[in-house]
């Protein structure tokens, strides 16, 4: 994740200490909400939180917290959806 946020931003803000550098890389790109919307809080704290977003859209980024939102297939999305089917409301 380091080398391809250094490629996305240029190399003055790239030295500017970053979430998204410094913890964990899966966390951009995981599959359990609660860990998506940690990775979007850790992204509220970043200094080039608006560059990352309008980076990733520019690119349509295809998935992952970028800029402190989701992408699904290019565009954003409010939350992350669990796997597998809803849950059916008790009668």
């Amino acid at each position: 994740m380091t080398a391809l946020f250094e490629d996305l931003i240029p190399v003055a803000v790239a030295q500017v200490e970053t979430p998204c550098a410094t913890a964990d890389p899966e966390l951009w790109f995981a599959q359990q909400p609660a860990d998506v919307e940690f990775a979007k809080a850790l992204c509220s704290t970043c200094p080039v939180v608006r560059a990352c977003l309008a980076g990733a859209k520019e690119r349509e980024e295809p998935w992952g917290v970028w800029g402190g939102e989701l992408f699904e297939r290019g565009v954003v999305v409010p939350r992350k959806r669990p796997r597998g089917r809803p849950r059916k409301n008790a009668a």
